[in-house]
């Protein structure tokens, strides 16, 4: 019998990636429930082809009378809240969390506490309240596996090495459009030059952060988390021809190489197949046909948010929770045409210097730091207007 997914954000970039692996694995999966945010052309399409139990649309002014209530035997939900409820669904036994944002945080606790299996590309979830995340992981046994593709790299290679040969875990990035550009051009890069990025096709919140490799700044916390390895421990390097996709170094200097083209599909599939091995080859991209793969250091210069990041997540408590915070709320500004691309990084600064950091236990007071750390970033940006007049 196929087996039952979930896919929470499928009008995105990693869940269109999803469906394309449900497809060419009719047998093996099949697509229980899925949400949107408001693409309902996009839902309407996917109904169409998959036929699932349960569509969720998230948006609170969702036009209700486009879907109605139910469409043949799928019933149409809406709401956030009713993210967590088809998650909950008894039939759903794998779920994919492609939702972008701290949005994602509650669905992804409802997986867990119901003891689904979790391929989790919500990164904001762990980085937002990480400590909550692994404790109830550890208390409910939830097997999780990463569907980032740097992450899921890391995770392959961790899975084959004796723990105690490990050094350090490198996530690799392209470094964004902007990783050639002179830096004092950078005060003048537009919204439409921010929203291109030269190797994956993504939406325009997680395309804007990974040109100024905030989105790296993420990725380094969340895998803090998914892999209990210190800060210290995890490095970054820019690979502007995104084909080796993680690089984890040994204590006697040697180093193994996650390798593929880059493509979405490979950390999806392995994801939902593992713990077995994909069944059958998804692209070929031998190593001959890689030519030159390059390497280096980012420049926290041109890259500040990136630095930012290391230190709330060396902070700890809610330091990572301001950080994402602060962030989405600072991007929303930018792709409003309120802010500058450069002036991201400063808003993230000005919350984190501005808001204590605690280390709260439950899921509320993450939730207000969180509220508070946007609150903070609209405040900033009306009083800068104001000593501006």
């Amino acid at each position: 019998m196929a087996t039952s997914v979930c896919l929470l954000g499928a009008s995105g970039s990693v869940g269109e990636s999803t469906l394309k692996v449900l497809r060419a694995y009719p047998e093996e999966f099949r697509l229980h429930s899925f949400s949107v945010h408001s693409n309902l052309d996009k839902a309407l399409s996917i109904q169409k082809e998959f036929s699932p139990e349960f569509i969720c649309v998230s948006s609170e002014t969702a036009d209700k009378s486009v879907l109605g209530n139910k469409i043949g035997k799928t019933q149409i939900l809406y709401g956030e809240s009713a993210l967590s409820e088809i998650v909950r669904e008894p039939d759903v036994q794998i779920v994919i969390t492609a939702i972008v944002g701290s949005v994602g945080l509650r669905p992804t606790i409802a997986a867990i506490v119901s003891g689904k299996r979790l391929g989790i590309a919500n990164k904001e979830t762990l980085v937002t309240s990480g400590p909550l995340i692994n404790s109830l992981i550890a208390k409910h046994k939830t097997k999780v596996v990463p569907v980032d593709s740097e992450h899921n790299a890391l995770f392959q290679l961790l899975e084959s090495v004796n723990q105690n040969a490990l050094e350090k875990i490198i996530l690799t990035a392209s470094g964004g459009s902007f990783r050639d550009m002179p830096i004092e051009q950078l005060a003048s890069v537009t919204k439409e030059q921010a929203l291109h990025h030269p190797t994956w096709s993504m939406g325009p919140k997680i395309t804007v952060d990974s040109n100024g490799m905030i989105n790296k700044g993420l990725e380094v916390i969340e895998a803090h988390f998914l892999f209990g390895v210190p800060y210290e421990k995890i490095g970054v390097v820019i690979h502007p021809q995104s084909i080796a996709h993680g690089i984890i170094e040994l204590r006697d200097g040697a180093s193994f190489v996650y390798a593929s083209y880059p493509d979405m599909i490979f950390p999806i599939a392995h994801s939902l197949f593992h713990p077995e091995p994909v069944p059958k080859v998804l692209r070929s991209h031998p190593a001959k046909d890689w030519g030159k793969l390059e390497f280096r250091e980012p420049d926290l210069k041109r890259y500040p948010g990136l630095g930012l990041a290391f230190a709330a997540g060396k902070a700890g408590g809610t330091g990572p929770c301001i950080f994402n915070a602060a962030n989405e709320a600072a991007v929303e500004l930018f792709l409003k045409d309120e802010i500058r691309f450069v002036e991201i990084p400063d808003y993230i600064r000005a919350a984190l210097d501005e808001i204590p950091i605690d280390f709260p236990e439950a899921l509320e007071e993450y939730e207000e730091v969180d509220r508070i750390a946007r609150e903070t970033v609209r405040n900033l940006k009306v009083r800068k207007a104001v000593s501006a007049c």
